[in-house]
């Protein structure tokens, strides 16, 4: 199929189907009910540049940067850009201990009930089988569909298959390869590189500056019916049962086209028989049309509207890198049963090896989280908000990039949340001893009774007693993650 003929399939799933290109249709789709109830995810960033392993998975862009260290790095490692470009790395990416089924497994075993790889990034590697793009996974490198057989791992062990595409900001990623002697410039590689659309305001200085600027410059109508297209083709062919973006998308020149991919995508899910969102940040959707996403980051209270955090095990990148810092699972932990007590979900990302392999940390990691969801997933699958999110001195800051530094959580910390006449108060930092909360404490007027408490770790009802100030817990069991306290209310 051309891209001319993608165009008037769009237009007719839309004109024919029950959502319209406008916000007034597409406010009207729900939040997915697994979505909601399954609350964790895993993100996978994997592509070309986990071979070279340095810096992040920005690599492609900073190989080309006199400002970044990959640029230097990049020359005293595999020679001078117009040598050995980024495309160059491919035939090293084999993945040749790529295992989709172990990979779900594992997945499985933290306790995930959804997976997202990365199909297409910021470099213009497709991750997967595509008809509109030569460079891809299936053709080149591995030489196998990555997402297809992610997909067919995902429906083998009833987890739900879902996308990310970062084509978008392609449109001018690697356009610091024009400002030096590099394969950028050559012709033969236009469709990898290009356009790298070059401007003052989106050179290296004012790339984030310009980026996030609703009004700034936008891309071109070419780009913008291509990326529809290849959108449209990978929402076909995977039927992926969330879409996530990333940045560039809130730009204005979007708009119209974004109304358009979303009533494709939820007409098609509706043909389908599924249920589907999109995962979009800075306003680039209007509210209840999609999913909003707060990048390494938090909210400070609850969310009259689910929402998602996508984060990494990893502190440095969310590709892989030789040198990376990693995550311990209790702040993982920790920072998943503050996301859930405020109305969210989780999306956690790891960043294998070129070789397909998950690094030792991350799979630590998986298994530990996967442990303590053996225990306490309880008070998280199915679960939604309680008249609060918890008690304590510690809370997150708001916003994107705040997740770096573990919280400093004691003892008096709690997180809520609620299911079937049941409050779960999860105690953030236990420390063995008698555990008081004072948000249920007893009131004179106008109380709730509390039937029974059940310390999800072991199974075992433990006693209680409520006065004025709080209500104590015995308990003398010790952890280094969350405890969960079953408190069933009359």
């Amino acid at each position: 199929m051309t891209k001319q003929d993608y165009l008037k399939q769009i237009d007719n799933v839309i004109e024919n189907g029950k959502y319209k290109d406008n916000w007034a249709s597409l406010s009207h789709h729900k939040t997915p009910s697994w979505y909601y109830r399954d609350k964790l995810g895993i993100f996978i960033h994997w592509g070309i540049y986990s071979v070279p392993a340095f810096g992040n998975e920005w690599y492609s862009r900073g190989m080309y940067d006199k400002n970044h260290p990959e640029y230097e790095h990049h020359i005293k490692t595999y020679g001078t850009q117009d040598k050995f470009g980024y495309k160059d790395f491919i035939p090293m990416f084999k993945g040749e201990r790529f295992d989709a089924q172990e990979w779900v497994k594992l997945f499985k075993k933290a306790g995930a009930r959804y997976v997202m790889p990365v199909c297409e990034h910021h470099d213009g590697f497709a991750m997967y089988k595509t008809g509109f793009n030569r460079w891809n996974s299936a053709e080149m490198g591995p030489c196998r569909d990555i997402a297809g057989e992610l997909k067919k791992a995902c429906e083998k062990e009833s987890l739900t298959f879902c996308a990310s595409t970062h084509r978008a900001e392609h449109y001018f990623f690697m356009n610091t390869g024009r400002t030096i002697e590099s394969d950028v410039n050559d012709d033969n590689y236009r469709d990898f590189y290009g356009p790298a659309y070059l401007c003052p305001e989106l050179n290296s200085d004012e790339i984030h500056k310009t980026t996030a600027d609703t009004y700034s410059i936008g891309a071109s109508r070419e780009w913008l019916e291509d990326w529809l297209v290849r959108t449209c083709e990978l929402i076909d062919n995977y039927q992926p049962g969330i879409l996530y973006f990333d940045w560039w998308i809130h730009n204005h020149s979007f708009k119209p086209y974004l109304k358009k991919l979303c009533a494709y995508y939820y007409n098609r899910a509706e043909q389908w028989g599924r249920e589907v969102t999109i995962n979009y940040k800075h306003e680039a959707f209007a509210p209840t049309v999609a999913t909003f996403d707060v990048e390494r980051g938090a909210l400070t209270d609850i969310s009259p509207v689910p929402w998602q955090t996508d984060t990494a095990i990893g502190k440095c990148s969310w590709g892989y890198r030789r040198d990376n810092e990693y995550k311990s699972p209790r702040q993982i932990i920790c920072d998943f049963v503050d996301i859930v007590s405020k109305n969210g979900m989780l999306l956690l990302n790891i960043g294998p090896k070129a070789d397909g392999t998950i690094t030792e940390e991350e799979t630590k990691v998986l298994l530990e989280l996967g442990k303590w969801m053996d225990k306490n997933s309880e008070g998280i699958y199915g679960t939604t908000f309680w008249k609060q999110f918890g008690e304590g001195e510690i809370n997150n800051e708001a916003g994107f990039f705040k997740d770096g530094d573990e919280k400093n959580y004691t003892s008096s910390d709690f997180r809520f949340t609620y299911k079937d006449g049941c409050v779960y108060a999860f105690q953030m930092r236990p420390d063995g001893k008698d555990v008081r909360i004072k948000t249920f404490k007893k009131h004179e007027r106008h109380d709730f009774l509390v039937s029974s408490v059940t310390l999800l770790e072991t199974g075992e009802k433990v006693s209680f007693e409520r006065n004025a100030d709080c209500m104590v817990v015995k308990n003398d069991v010790k952890s280094d993650n969350p405890l969960c306290f079953k408190i069933e209310v009359e």
